[in-house]
């Protein structure tokens, strides 16, 4: 349950040390009143200053004080995440956990562990809830930014059990899959990530979505399939890219282009 994992991480994260000074921070991007505070009682930061700092570049901080600043924060930070309708980007958010910034792997292991659970917990709620697939593309980019591997959330999603799990897995999947074939960027922050893990990937999940294809007569599914296929394959895909049809009737004749409007509507 929520609350267990919430209180888990309470409890091993009260025993962080106090930073030895005022933070260093950039003041173009933060008042010294908010480096104060980021300083302080975690308890009373707003939620507003604790998206700023999540949000900001690692170079903007203290080296040395950066992966403590994170640890103070992280019950915050878990709570904004499983807050009803976080505003931000946790591909963005959480990129300051990797390697070159807070160095999340080299934490205490109590501390690394209640995250990995609190992680854990905060995906089953995002592939399972019915939010966007983007939405759930973006926290997994965002999770592998702390350990610097897609693998372990990957093996996360496909093992979630019920109707909700399958269902939330075919958007991802279909998410994934289209934007592969259309040669989009799928890592917007993730600037080591390697799309050739999902290509392996997807196809481990290809039954698992033709049968939902089937059992529920799911296009998106049917659609999924087929560009899983075309991925493994090396194949292109067979729909026209998102925006096509303007660069296609840019040239045509006015009357003709309506003509073909009309026709399409």
């Amino acid at each position: 349950m929520k609350q267990d994992w919430l209180n888990e991480v309470d409890r091993v994260f009260a025993t962080v040390p106090p930073l030895d000074r005022e933070v260093g921070g950039c003041t173009r991007c933060h008042a010294e009143e908010d480096l104060r505070m980021l300083g302080g009682d975690p308890a009373v930061i707003s939620d507003e200053l604790v998206e700023s700092f999540m949000g900001e570049v690692v170079d903007h901080w203290d080296e040395d004080q950066y992966p403590l600043l994170w640890r103070r924060l992280m019950p915050r930070v878990l709570r904004y995440l499983a807050s009803d309708a976080p505003a931000g980007d946790p591909a963005r958010e959480l990129r300051g956990l990797a390697s070159y910034g807070a160095g999340f792997v080299d934490w205490p292991a109590p501390e690394r562990t209640a995250t990995e659970r609190a992680f854990a917990a905060l995906l089953t709620v995002a592939l399972t809830d019915g939010r966007p697939a983007e939405c759930v593309a973006g926290l997994v980019e965002g999770l592998a930014h702390a350990i610097g591997d897609l693998r372990p959330w990957l093996d996360r999603l496909a093992d979630l059990p019920g109707h909700e799990a399958d269902a939330g897995l075919v958007r991802l999947a279909c998410h994934w899959s289209i934007n592969m074939l259309w040669e989009e960027d799928l890592f917007t922050w993730w600037y080591d990530g390697d799309p050739q893990v999902l290509v392996d990937w997807l196809p481990t999940q290809r039954d698992r979505i033709a049968s939902f294809a089937t059992k529920h007569r799911c296009k998106t599914a049917a659609d999924t399939v087929v560009a899983i296929d075309r991925l493994r394959a090396g194949e292109p895909s067979p729909w026209f890219y998102h925006g096509a049809e303007d660069f296609f009737m840019r040239d045509l004749d006015p009357k003709v282009r309506q003509s073909v409007v009309w026709a399409a509507s």
